[in-house]
């Protein structure tokens, strides 16, 4: 019966991203055939050139919903799913744009351009409306069960709950009262989460989840994220997984450094207009320096003076303490604010990457004392360090400013395991999602697990690991 209701629900994701891609599609082509394509210069489009620009804006249009999760509407959120329609609608009307531009071979009239766009919108925001509702009447959040030991989740629960259109937490049981006990509880549970408890009995109730085809979350350790980035091998007739555990091959090396210097010379170009508008509004706040270099760590814990523009007072740390920022950090100015927010602060990194010292896409830098205290409790820290440091990252797509540190760490690995050029372009290309979302520039709440404050969960952090 589930197998039939998963497949269901895939039938009708299918079904309507596909009614959505073909109404853009057809706009496209109604806007192309009436305003661009016959007008073309000296080289007008019959039928089969039509088909074919307009089957291209469709491949663009389904490649980027795809790279920035626009057909997960069942997955995210309303707004984040529209967000991420709006967002790759816009990046392929631009590309679209210039290639007509570029056919005309001047600039072409860009009305009846933003008019389709606007239209697109209604179109997406109507869609994921009534998709929301149809999918919420037709699969209601999934009961659940969740599975803990002596050891806390880290808020699994609390962030599992904060989607409770998706996931519904029926009940809690303790491992500790046996596993007899935990399976018994487990009849009649759509989905079992497993959360931070020892890996015996983490196997076994994997296995009887398997047995019995019952969905299965678990709380990744580092261990997994080893696993996962393992090859498969049949050199003999027992199964071997091979961990190479080297970081980046030669060949990868050279095609990300390759990467790196086009990518980071032609983005210094474009943003350097916007880079000395910054520079002059922190030097006119304050009269203090536009930019601030700090020592971080890169590649084999090499130590480099990372170049961002000056979001915080001069003096900031003036103590000589290290420290995170926190939520309404008072040493923020207004201008740094903004820049935060849009991340117009990194963007002097692009000479850091132009030097060699980072790479567009790798872990963020860490200050050599933060991370001397976070290796103190997590030694696997310094796992991080077999690639370049990033001007953005797994950990910023997928994490958030304040997302734990062990948490970043277990996402940095996945991206060091699963390295492939195919993943940095992917990465690339959700940065500029991101950019835009509040929560993933949040500071640290007061409170919240840091390095400084990490010394309460010491021994539960060690036993995960």
């Amino acid at each position: 019966m589930m197998n039939k209701a998963e497949q269901f629900k895939t039938i009708i994701k299918f079904i309507s991203s596909t009614v959505l891609l073909a109404m853009q599609t057809l706009l496209y082509g109604y806007t192309w055939m009436t305003y661009y394509g016959s007008n073309i210069w000296d080289a007008p489009f019959y039928r089969r050139g039509n088909w074919l620009v307009i089957a291209l804006y469709g491949l663009l249009l389904f490649l980027f919903i795809n790279t920035y999760g626009g057909f997960k509407i069942g997955y995210l959120r309303k707004l984040d799913a529209i967000f991420s329609q709006i967002l790759a609608t816009l990046c392929v009307n631009v590309i679209t744009y210039i290639q007509i531009c570029l056919l005309d071979r001047h600039f072409v009239d860009i009305i009846p351009f933003l008019g389709f766009t606007f239209i697109e919108g209604i179109i997406i925001a109507v869609w994921a409306n009534i998709y929301q509702l149809i999918y919420a009447w037709l699969f209601p959040p999934r009961r659940m069960i969740l599975i803990y030991g002596e050891r806390p989740v880290f808020g699994l629960k609390d962030k599992i709950n904060s989607r409770g259109d998706k996931y519904n937490i029926c009940e809690m049981v303790d491992i500790n009262k046996g596993l007899e006990y935990v399976y018994n509880k487990m009849i009649g549970y759509e989905a079992v989460i497993i959360g931070d408890i020892p890996s015996q009995y983490r196997n076994q109730i994997l296995k009887r989840c398997f047995e019995k085809s019952i969905r299965t979350y678990m709380l990744t350790k580092i261990s997994d994220v080893i696993l996962r980035g393992s090859d498969d091998i049949h050199l003999f007739d027992s199964p071997l997984l091979l961990a190479r555990n080297s970081g980046l091959s030669f060949e990868q090396k050279v095609i990300k450094r390759l990467t790196d210097v086009l990518v980071s010379s032609i983005m210094l170009v474009i943003a350097s207009p916007v880079m000395l508008v910054v520079a002059f509004l922190i030097k006119a706040y304050d009269g203090g320096t536009a930019l601030y270099k700090q020592v971080r760590l890169t590649k084999d814990g090499r130590e480099f003076e990372v170049y961002k523009f000056r979001s915080m007072i001069m003096e900031a740390e003036k103590d000589g303490v290290a420290r995170l920022s926190m939520s309404g950090d008072s040493r923020i100015t207004p201008i740094g604010k903004f820049i935060r927010a849009t991340r117009l602060d990194e963007l002097p990194q692009l000479i850091n990457i132009m030097k060699g010292d980072m790479s567009l896409v790798g872990p963020r830098p860490e200050r050599p004392e933060i991370a001397t205290e976070y290796s103190e409790y997590m030694p696997e820290f310094g796992y991080r360090l077999k690639v370049k440091a990033g001007l953005t990252g797994y950990a910023q797509i997928y994490g958030k400013y304040n997302t734990l540190p062990y948490d970043k760490l277990k996402l940095d690995l996945m991206y060091i395991q699963n390295y492939s050029f195919r993943l940095d372009l992917k990465l690339i290309l959700m940065t500029f999602k991101i950019m835009f979302m509040k929560e993933s520039t949040e500071g640290v709440d007061n409170g919240q697990l840091t390095a400084a404050t990490m010394e309460d969960y010491r021994d539960s952090i060690r036993k995960e690991i």
